[in-house]
This record gives C-alpha cells, sequence and structure tokens, in this order.
C-alpha cells in the first residue's frame, strides 16, 4: 500500500467512525426543509459540525451560506468542495413541511452530509501533512430557482444581487481564492444509468415574470372587461407553437405555471401572472429563445387589447464537467461503487448554478447513486444512506487529496491547461446585462 493509499484508508476509517452521526445529519435535514434563502436551521447546523471540527468558518454568507477553510500550511492551490442547503416545493411530499410544502425531494440533504463526511475525513494531521494549499468546504444556500417573487423582494430590499445562491456568491468575492470546485448530485439511477454519472454538459436559464394587465368587469358583461387569462392563455399557446423551430441542437426548454389567474370566478380576470424559465445549452441559444417567448407574450397581450409587462432575469450559466476532473475522480469513485460504476451523458436539460462556478474555475458536479423515485417528485427518498450520505463525502475527499498530495502537481497540470470562459468580471457585467424590462400590447 502506497503512503497516499494510506492517507486515503485514513479518509475512509474517519468517515465510518462517524457514519451514524452522519446518517443523522442528513435525517435531521431531511426532516427539517427550508427554501432558498431561508435555510437557517440547516446553516445552523453545519456551522455546529465545523464547530465540533475546529473548521475556521463564516456564516451568513449571501443569507445562509457558510465557508470553512482547512489549510494545509503549505503553498498550493485551493480546492473546494460544496454542497446545497436548499429543498424544493413538492406539496405532498411525505417529508413536506406543512406551511411552506418544502422537500429535500432533490437530495441536497446528502450534500450536505456527503460535504460533512468529507471535512470529517480530511481534517487529521496524517492527511494533511501529506498535502499542500488549503480545502474549503462550502454549504452554499439557493441553489433551486424558485419563489421568485419572494427573491425579486430580496433584491429589491437590497439583500441580494442575483435569485441563485452561487452566482451572488461570486458576487460577493467567495469564490475569487478558489481555484478548483467539486460538488456531488444525488441520484436515482434508473435502469440505463450507471451508479455514478456524468453529463457532459447542462442547461443554462433566465427567468421571465410576465404581468399581463386588463380591465375587471362583471362576468356577465365580459365586454365591458380586458381578459388578461385570455391573453396569457395565447401567449402560452403561441409559445407551444413556436417548439418545432427550437433547433435540438440548443437543447431549448420553455416552461411556465401560473402564479396569479385572476382573483375571483364572477370577475373577469384583469391581473394574471406567469413565472417561465427559458433554457438552453448556450447563452446564444437561450437568448435567442427568450426573444422568441418576447414575441408570443406581445402577441397575447395585442389579441386581446391587454398590456403584458415582462421582468427579465438572469438565472444560469451551462454547466461545463471539467474531463481532467472527472478522469481524477474516477477510480476513486470506483472503489466505493465499484469497476464500471461511471456512465458517461451528452447533454442535460438541467440546471444548476454551478454552471456559473464552471465559467470561472475547472468544476465537475457528477451525480451518484443513493436514492429512488422521480426527482423533484412526490415519491423521492433516500434508498441506500451509505451510497447518498457516506461514499460522496469520501469521494470528494480522495479527489482532494489527489489533487493536493505532495506538491499538487495534479491540480497544477490542470490549471495550467486551464483557459477561462470568463473573467469574474466579465461574468458579473454578462448577468446583469441580461436583466432587463419591456412592456407590449395596449
Amino acid at each position: 500500500m502506497s503512503s497516499f493509499d494510506r492517507v486515503k484508508q485514513i479518509v475512509d476509517d474517519r468517515i465510518e467512525a462517524e457514519r451514524d452521526a452522519l446518517f443523522a445529519l442528513g435525517e435531521k435535514i431531511l426532516h427539517e426543509p427550508e427554501l432558498g434563502f431561508k435555510e437557517h436551521a440547516t446553516s445552523a447546523k453545519v456551522q455546529d459540525w465545523f464547530t465540533r471540527l475546529d473548521l475556521p468558518h463564516r456564516p451568513g454568507l449571501a443569507v445562509t451560506g457558510v465557508k470553512a477553510v482547512l489549510d494545509t500550511g503549505r503553498p498550493g492551490p485551493t480546492v473546494c468542495l460544496m454542497g446545497e442547503l436548499d429543498a424544493i416545493v413538492v406539496p405532498g411530499h411525505p417529508h413536506a413541511d406543512s406551511e411552506s410544502h418544502a422537500a429535500h425531494a432533490c437530495g441536497h440533504n446528502a450534500q450536505i452530509a456527503g460535504l460533512m463526511a468529507a471535512a470529517v475525513g480530511l481534517t487529521d494531521d496524517r492527511v494533511l501533512s501529506a498535502l499542500c494549499g488549503r480545502i474549503v468546504f462550502f454549504a452554499v444556500p439557493a441553489e433551486e430557482f424558485v419563489e421568485l417573487a419572494f427573491r425579486k423582494q430580496l433584491i429589491d430590499d437590497g439583500v441580494i444581487e442575483f435569485i441563485g445562491g452561487k452566482p451572488e456568491l461570486i458576487r460577493l468575492g467567495e469564490f475569487d481564492d478558489i481555484d478548483l470546485a467539486m460538488m456531488i448530485h444525488t441520484s436515482a439511477p434508473r435502469d440505463d444509468e450507471k451508479p455514478v454519472e456524468v453529463w457532459e454538459s447542462l442547461n443554462g436559464l433566465i427567468a421571465k415574470t410576465v404581468g399581463f394587465h386588463g380591465k375587471a368587469a362583471h362576468v356577465g358583461n365580459p365586454w365591458d372587461g380586458v381578459n388578461a387569462l385570455k391573453a396569457a392563455t395565447l401567449a402560452m399557446d403561441a409559445i407551444d407553437a413556436q417548439r418545432e423551430i427550437f433547433r435540438e441542437d440548443d437543447g431549448v426548454r420553455v416552461h411556465h405555471i401560473i402564479s396569479r389567474g385572476g382573483d375571483l370566478v364572477n370577475v373577469v380576470p384583469s391581473e394574471v401572472v406567469l413565472e417561465m424559465n427559458v433554457r438552453g445549452k448556450t447563452a446564444d441559444a437561450i437568448q435567442r429563445a427568450g426573444e422568441v417567448v418576447d414575441r408570443c407574450v406581445n402577441a397575447g397581450a395585442l389579441a386581446i387589447g391587454a398590456r403584458a409587462d415582462v421582468d427579465t432575469i438572469p438565472g444560469y450559466l451551462p454547466l461545463r464537467n471539467h474531463q481532467s476532473l472527472v478522469d481524477l475522480m474516477v477510480p476513486n469513485a470506483e472503489r466505493f461503487f465499484g469497476g464500471g460504476c461511471l456512465g458517461y451523458r451528452g447533454h442535460s436539460g438541467s440546471c444548476t448554478d454551478t454552471g456559473d462556478v464552471s465559467h470561472l474555475v475547472p468544476t465537475i458536479q457528477p451525480s451518484m447513486a443513493g436514492a429512488s423515485g422521480q426527482g423533484h417528485g412526490q415519491d423521492w427518498t433516500i434508498a441506500d444512506p451509505v451510497a447518498a450520505y457516506l461514499n460522496p463525502g469520501k469521494t470528494l475527499a480522495m479527489t482532494a487529496i489527489d489533487l493536493l498530495r505532495g506538491d499538487a502537481d495534479q491540480a497544477e497540470e490542470i490549471l495550467a491547461s486551464w483557459e477561462a470562459p470568463m473573467t469574474k468580471d466579465a461574468y458579473l457585467a454578462f448577468q446583469r446585462g441580461i436583466r432587463a424590462k419591456a412592456s407590449f400590447g395596449s
């Protein structure tokens, strides 16, 4: 056994020794789900663990984020391990909050348990003495792109500038000191999928909130009113009629909900609100699709004689997984999931704000088995606590060891060939350039 294999065994043994406590952490978060920028109880649990591990940390970043730093005492790159704090809204989920309907139906509770597992494994002097540089453990808020009205109010109040947690943390400079980034997403593999899956890329998105404004009237005299719901319906039909013009290679998805559909059934709807995401494989594809959506909104408003106010909000950039980091991670994942556990995929229509990080530093976000059911569905649950809560943390910790061992040759090699798609300044300028308001119709 090589010296670094022994170091990895120390990590494995330390995590196994905390198995029950890590399981309990994942389950506690599961039963106390919180939505983005509201994850105060979950953040407190993370802080408790960092305190227990004697890890210096800073809470309250982008409202609820917590960042801890483990310094080896030797100069070298900084590797960031991430986990997400927030839940999603899934009414009817067995563990949903009775008031907010928040539920961990996407596995973020497992991400935090895995992040703490990695911290447990790496905070050992025998491990640190074999490494150089720093390891950041970052519990980040608000990955799920939900509750737009609430988050827009936070923006108006000056609490945040960006809807998502990682974009906001980038703005605040909390990724300025990070050279490489990794996190793992929990998955429920289908029959044709491997226990560990890596997508070449994921979609990015922008959001649009569309307010249709008509004129109220008694439904007995509908000609005296202007039906904003009809305008919204026509706009949605127009978007559906455009779907065949979206090129398959662009990965465009346009999806929406009616968050306000009128006020009373016997009153002609005068105020209707659509919330929608426009997703695509590239920034250009998203922009073109957004222009199509605006045209459809205009058509719906004009046809009915209503007015439509469109608020376009920057969302997430497409994710690009860094292949060299994937290659480094694979043997560590195979240690726990077996040989041949990795499946490579092309492009996914899903989105994550990890994509924003991937435009600044080499980044990976593979998925690992451990759940069952449909993601964001009522039947999603942790089916295998070892796979969901422990193995991701072990894989992250051991990949960090490979990056930073000795003189960090592996990390330095990756960084030497890295050309960032964007600087931080260019990223912020791009995102701020997306924000726009427009009015259509009468």
